[in-house]
Formats: structure tokens, C-alpha cells, sequence
């Protein structure tokens, strides 16, 4: 979070402190760090919510909250991870008055950072979050750990995971069951998995987008 004048006209300028993660847990039943607990698996598993408290020692005032899920499956190399982000607006009450170190962006990280340049695709004794740490009044997420709070009012698997089509069947098929004879086919999105060890999914791209091997055998994507 960031503690601006005004959130409608706030550049994100000003300096960022950090008020939770959820990142990485060692799982001793896998063999690499694909195998192991992440933040972001905790998305998925929590219907892609988040439980996050805002610290109740905050002062009050307007605020700009930055989100941001990180990819890791092509980050061996630089440039390899992939930052998401999104911005909120936010006007925080009370009578708190701690004052948490800040960084600044760009600028709280580089691209060869511990944390941003990793193969998680081998075996992991650790992992740095990128940027600071959690400063004293938030709170950190076990990996790994049960759904909480917000993250509870959802159904796991109730979200489409593609778009499926179904061709118009034609007279001259012979019968079988392939795609384009009448029996259904799907397509993944651009930017969605479509191939890697263990992918059971949909194989095949959106008009546009063809499956790349972003970072072989492991992971493909729509691109």
C-alpha cells in the first residue's frame, strides 16, 4: 500500500510498504518446486480470492493498495517471470499511526533478483518474496494453508476452465468421435496452459494464438 493525498489522482509515486503475502512452502512429498505450495495455488484452490486484512494501525487516509500475483514457470532466465497487477482505491478510518518503511516502483525490484529469476522446475530449498518484507502490522499467508475469510464463499471447480464449442456434425463423418464430426472440441484462451508434463487439458488455441513451449517440458502457453 502507498498513503497518497488523494487515491482518484495518485500516480503511485510515493513510497510502498507491503501489508501481506502469501509465497512459498516447501513440499516434502514432491520432487521439484512445481511440486511445492505457492501463493498461487492458493488462488486457485480459494477461487481465485484472497483474504487480506488491512492493518488496523494504518492512518487514516486515502490509499493506493497494489496487488500482484507473480508467474514463475519460464523465470529460469532474466525477463522470464511474469508480473500481474491490479490497483485499488482506497479511503482507510481510525486513529492508527504507524509508519511503515517504504520502497519505491519501479525500483523495489531487479530482474535478477533471488526471488524473480529461479527455476522452480528443480528441487527448492527456498524461496525470497520478492521486494521487502511484511512490515510489522501485517500479515503473512502459510502456503499451502486452508481457505479463510472471503475465500470461503466459493465453489471449487465451479469456474469454466475453457471455452468449449461443439462443430455441426456433417453427413460424411465416419463415426468415432473426432473432433469435427460432431463431437465436442475446446479451445484454450490466449495466455491459458495448453500443453506441459502432467497437463490433461485443452490443447488447442484460440483463433490467433498458437501453444508455445515457454518453458519446456513443463509448461505451454497460448501466445
Amino acid at each position: 500500500m502507498t498513503k497518497v493525498s488523494d487515491a482518484v489522482t495518485a500516480d503511485g509515486s510515493t513510497g510502498w510498504f507491503k501489508i501481506f503475502q502469501d509465497g512459498w512452502r516447501k513440499n516434502t512429498a514432491g520432487g521439484s518446486g512445481d511440486d511445492d505450495f505457492w501463493g498461487t495455488k492458493d488462488l486457485n484452490t480459494c477461487c481465485g480470492k484472497m483474504d487480506v486484512k488491512i492493518p488496523a494501525d494504518l492512518p487514516s487516509g486515502d490509499y493506493l493498495l497494489r496487488a500482484e500475483a507473480i508467474a514463475l514457470h519460464a523465470a529460469g532466465g532474466a525477463g522470464g517471470a511474469q508480473l500481474y497487477m491490479t490497483c485499488y482505491q482506497l479511503t482507510v478510518t481510525g486513529s492508527g499511526n504507524a509508519s511503515p518503511p517504504t520502497v519505491s516502483f519501479p525500483g523495489a525490484y531487479k530482474s535478477s533478483d533471488a526471488g524473480i529469476q529461479v527455476n522452480i522446475h528443480s528441487a527448492m530449498s527456498n524461496y525470497v518474496v520478492p521486494g521487502p518484507a511484511v512490515y510489522a502490522g501485517g500479515t503473512t499467508k502459510t502456503a499451502g494453508s486452508a481457505c479463510t475469510g472471503c475465500e470461503n464463499t466459493c465453489k471449487v471447480g465451479s469456474s469454466p476452465t475453457g471455452v468449449i464449442t461443439a462443430p455441426a456434425p456433417t453427413s460424411s463423418a465416419p463415426s468415432g468421435g473426432n473432433p469435427g464430426n460432431g463431437s465436442p472440441s475446446c479451445s484454450v484462451q490466449k495466455y491459458g496452459q495448453c500443453g506441459g508434463n502432467g497437463y490433461t487439458g485443452c490443447t488447442t488455441c484460440a483463433s490467433g494464438s498458437t501453444c508455445v513451449a515457454v518453458s519446456p517440458p513443463y509448461y505451454s502457453q497460448c501466445q
